[in-house]
């Protein structure tokens, strides 16, 4: 017949039938519910379940506004494949441009010289040293978790005795002698009195934020000596102008004061006014020990961290026009501070890689 369309294959109008097993039915029910499931999922759920209940293609696609010929396609996608019909289909997507060559090429580069004029390389100059994409230099960056930008610092202690000395300081603190008292002494020198212009910043929404700006001016500066008793975590504080030996020996002769008669351990830094010819006042003092920590370790004296505590509660920021305004500041700080003092937990897992071990043997028993 003239104008008529063949087909090479008879046309099947009926839609093809969709029966779904109980924990289909739950699987896809959940996916319509939920607000959390993607609508190509979500549609495509609704779709089989509508199916499942006899409805026709037609009237699926009315209910769900959607085309008849997308209606067929998932169902017959679920039919053939259940479950995983429903998912997308794989996709070649976007050929590779660069391979495991160019990531070797990328790493190799790192150890050579950044060019002429540049500190450091960043991912642009080594794209353009070996003609690659700046995008793609930061990918294998990321995979390797290499970050060019952030700088690491670290201080190794060289001390020979730093088993016996590191040992000995963790020792006091977890074992301390019975009936002594162990105090972690040092100073803060030059803290700096600083007069802060205050006022506030009009925004166009109106609002006002207030705070201080970035002028500011020097008043001077002052000394803080501090003695932290361990085990209680109280803290006595002294203040000077200098910090010399002179200074220290006066501020030790304070704390003896304050606990006559009593066995005392000092924890302290190697800075020469704490070590040098201080023979003469120990032997005045029989029942003071002076232990030091390792050289390049003074992170081992716990009164460092009182010191941080400090700092962040009541010195940045405050606004001082004298060093006595600093004085009266800490001095406000440490009278609400030690009602309230609790010990430090030592929670160091370690103290040197390479010396845990002994440094734990050595421990007094």
């Amino acid at each position: 017949m003239k104008g008529a369309t063949c087909y090479p294959f008879p046309v099947s109008y009926e839609p093809t039938p969709i029966v779904l097993k109980p924990d289909e039915r739950a699987t896809l029910g959940s996916w319509v519910r939920s607000s959390s499931t993607e609508q190509r999922y979500a549609f495509r759920a609704h779709v089989v379940l509508l199916a499942d209940e006899g409805l026709g293609t037609r009237e699926i696609a009315r209910r769900l506004a959607a085309r008849p010929a997308t209606v067929t396609k998932w169902r017959l996608r679920f039919a053939r494949q259940r479950m995983e019909g429903i998912k997308d289909m794989p996709r070649p997507g976007k050929q590779r441009r660069y391979g495991s060559q160019e990531e070797r090429r990328v790493l190799a580069m790192l150890d050579e010289a950044p060019p002429s004029g540049y500190a450091r390389w960043n991912g642009r100059l080594l794209g353009e040293a070996l003609d690659l994409s700046a995008d793609y230099v930061w990918a294998v960056l990321r995979t390797h978790g290499i970050q060019l930008e952030r700088r690491r610092s670290w201080c190794i202690s060289t001390d020979p005795q730093f088993a016996e000395k590191a040992a000995d300081i963790v020792g006091l603190y977890l074992n301390p002698p019975e009936n002594a008292l162990v105090l972690s002494v040092d100073e803060k020198p030059g803290i700096q009195a600083l007069e802060r212009a205050q006022g506030y910043l009009r925004l166009p929404n109106g609002r006002a934020i207030t705070g201080f700006s970035h002028e500011y001016e020097r008043h001077g500066t002052t000394t803080l000596f501090a003695a932290l008793e361990v085990a209680k975590g109280l803290v006595i504080t002294g203040h000077y102008q200098r910090h010399r030996r002179v200074e220290f020996l006066d501020f030790m002769n304070r704390v003896v004061t304050s606990h006559p008669g009593r066995e005392i351990h000092v924890i302290l830094d190697n800075l020469s006014t704490h070590k040098p010819k201080h023979d003469l006042w120990l032997a005045r003092h029989k029942n003071v020990h002076f232990h030091y920590t390792p050289t390049h370790a003074s992170w081992l004296n716990q009164v460092e961290v009182w010191f941080s505590i400090l700092t962040s509660a009541a010195l940045r920021g405050a606004n001082c026009t004298s060093p006595q305004d600093v004085r009266d500041a800490i001095d406000r700080f440490v009278a609400v501070y030690n009602p309230t003092a609790h010990p430090f937990e030592w929670t160091k897992d370690v103290v040197h890689p390479k010396t845990l071990e002994r440094c734990y043997a050595n421990l007094p028993k």
